[in-house]
């Protein structure tokens, strides 16, 4: 992405932002919570319904169990600000059963609709499109963020200690902080060439060649046991692992439950 000429300071805080685990430990000031907060809910949303909620974890203890159920992530405890953002259904079924919707559906023979696999997608978009606009606010005040997938395993832990209802799934949790590091010393990540993410009109498919190409930048980390090639790395790293897994567990415990009939 080195040939891409930037035209705004938008540009420069979007390509410049990167992951950060280590932050300086004073908290953040109330009005730069409250501009991350307010940035997420400037994001755009499904027909303006706003199928998420953002959880903000103060209690030291509760960031400390999120160490151990999100896979031993110890910046967790660290992080002056913790959000877990949560795909929510709920709100506006109670709303809809406040202002009476199911007995009125009945009165007219129409069928009333309960939350189902669309409607869990649809709020994890909402709720993952709000993450990612807390995290360029963020960043725009020079405040790292690090995503935490993992808030999707161990959904019995997490339901318990927040107080989560069938219609409200955890889709992910970020970290805030001011980075311990000199912003201007961070290392960007490599990212695939454009040609391998950007079609048009066909998705495409590639073979050994291009996969090679494609990877290119990714041959520096040691190959985990068992490895023998990158490919082998990153299914035993990331997709066949242990954690990988658990969340798999978990996504079908949430999704079974929110799909139940009552």
């Amino acid at each position: 992405m080195n040939d891409i000429e930037l035209i705004n300071e938008v540009q420069k805080v979007i390509l410049n932002r990167c992951t950060v685990r280590a932050y300086d430990p004073n908290p953040l000031s109330q009005k730069e919570i409250d501009m991350i907060i307010y940035g997420a809910m400037r994001a755009p949303t499904a027909g303006n319904m706003m199928f998420y909620s953002i959880l903000e974890v103060k209690n030291q203890e509760m960031k400390a169990k999120l160490v151990k159920t999100c896979d031993n992530q110890p910046h967790i405890a660290k992080a002056p600000l913790v959000l877990i953002f949560l795909a929510d259904m709920q709100r506006w079924y109670d709303y809809y059963t406040i202002s009476g919707v199911p007995e009125r559906c009945a009165n007219i023979n129409h069928s009333y609709r309960t939350p189902d696999e669309s409607d869990l997608l649809l709020a994890c978009c909402d709720a993952l499109i709000a993450a990612q606009n807390a995290v360029i606010t963020a960043e725009s005040m020079g405040i790292g963020s690090c995503y935490i997938g993992d808030i999707i395993e161990n959904i019995e832990v997490h339901r318990e200690m927040f107080n989560l209802p069938k219609w409200v799934f955890p889709i992910t949790m970020l970290c805030f902080g001011y980075p311990m590091q000199d912003p201007s010393k961070r290392i960007i990540k490599s990212r695939f060439p454009k040609k391998f993410i950007h079609f048009t009109n066909s998705y495409k498919r590639f073979g050994e060649e291009e996969f090679f190409e494609m990877f290119q930048n990714f041959e520096s980390d040691p190959y985990i046991e068992y490895a023998e090639n990158l490919g082998q790395h990153y299914y035993f790293r990331k997709t066949g692992s242990a954690f990988a897994q658990e969340m798999s567990r978990s996504v079908k415990v949430a999704i079974r439950d929110w799909i139940k009939k009552e």
